[in-house]
């Protein structure tokens, strides 16, 4: 079945196309200008990677439950990292920390040219891959792993992105991250900031942007 007319896909009512357009409005009015990364939050659906009881709210800029003690971040903040990762400019190969229900990963995919996501938690990943598989992301690769060690068999990375907070900036992470290349995160514990690191010759430089709250980074797998 062609996936663009997957009743699945396409939605109905609070999860129609038309609801993503105006989800997609919303993020342009609070300050999100990229049109490509607007341009993908609109083809994903997002109702298919919350659970049905929350399909209705799918497109309401809120973080939501997905199981396991995690949430999807709301839309505007996948905006916002995937735009300041971005700054007018290609995105080669991107790495994502944290993969939870897969959501961030379809919108990554949808701008980068290969996206790698790690998670470590086992079921969780195979609920990403359940969401994931109707999409047919071939530039998207998904792997069971500790976060906190990147993925050294795939770097370096252009851009990486983690979608759990860090009161520390993980050594592997900025070793994998190419010359040039971003990375941006929730930084912190109970205070927590958008951080973008970025790879210079002369080393890393730091900028600290909005304040959020992401789940905490936890080491190991599960």
């Amino acid at each position: 079945m062609n996936r663009r007319s997957h009743p699945q896909v396409q939605g109905i009512g609070m999860t129609s196309r038309r609801t993503r357009a105006r989800m997609v409005e919303r993020l342009r009015k609070e300050g999100i200008t990229d049109e490509t990364v607007l341009a993908a939050l609109g083809t994903v659906p997002r109702h298919l990677f919350v659970e049905e009881a929350l399909a209705s709210r799918a497109y309401d800029d809120d973080a939501l439950p997905i199981g396991f003690s995690q949430t999807i971040s709301q839309p505007y903040v996948v905006a916002l990292m995937i735009q300041t990762l971005r700054a007018g400019r290609e995105l080669g190969k991107v790495l994502e920390v944290g993969t939870g229900c897969g959501y961030q990963a379809a919108v990554l995919a949808r701008v980068a040219t290969e996206v790698y996501s790690v998670e470590r938690i086992a079921p969780l990943l195979a609920k990403a891959r359940a969401n994931l598989r109707g999409l047919r992301l071939s530039n998207l690769r998904l792997k069971h792993g500790d976060g906190n060690l990147g993925l050294a068999e795939a770097a370096p990375f252009d851009a990486i992105i983690l979608a759990a907070a860090t009161p520390e900036l993980p050594q592997a992470l900025l070793q994998q991250l190419a010359p040039g290349g971003r990375m941006i995160l929730p930084f912190g514990s109970s205070a927590q900031v958008l951080r973008l690191v970025e790879r210079t010759r002369a080393g890393f430089s730091e900028t600290t942007l909005d304040a959020v709250r992401f789940v905490p980074m936890l080491m190991g797998v599960e």
